[in-house]
């Protein structure tokens, strides 16, 4: 009787380990039946005077008209699938350019940039969305003397 009480209790531990460890995703993931689904992921989003070296160099929030050139960079882990991003540009609210650019797996690190005139001057956003329109971010900068 002992030994069949203690062959329940193993069981029903097991079980319970098997059906715990089973049924739970972590993070941007998702378990299904034979296969684990990545959600595209932006790691990095900055506005910068320039790209050294696939990084974004010298990050800010204003930039002196002199500079001629502003660039919004991007990076992205895990990018399961070729997909496509947008950088939406506006000044003062009114859209200026849109770019799209292409992500390919397994990581993937982009940007896009514009040269500043002096009817440039002012407040600016950058939009970072995916293919399908969600909004994955918005960059705020602004163009002074």
């Amino acid at each position: 009787m002992r030994h069949t009480f203690y062959t329940t209790i193993i069981v029903l531990l097991s079980i319970t380990f098997f059906l715990a460890s089973w049924g739970f995703a972590q993070n941007s993931k998702t378990i299904l039946p034979g296969r684990i689904v990545k959600k595209l992921t932006l790691e990095q989003a900055a506005m910068c005077e320039e790209i050294k070296e696939y990084t974004p160099y010298n990050s800010a929030v204003v930039f002196s008209i002199k500079i001629g050139k502003v660039s919004c960079f991007t990076s992205f882990d895990p990018v399961p699938e070729k997909t496509f991003i947008y950088h939406k540009w506006y000044h003062r609210d009114k859209p200026s350019t849109k770019k799209k650019m292409t992500l390919n797996p397994p990581r993937w690190s982009t940007y896009s940039s514009i040269l500043l005139r002096e009817t440039d001057k002012g407040p600016w956003r950058v939009e970072i969305s995916d293919q399908k329109g969600n909004l994955l971010r918005i960059l705020r900068f602004s163009i002074t003397d």
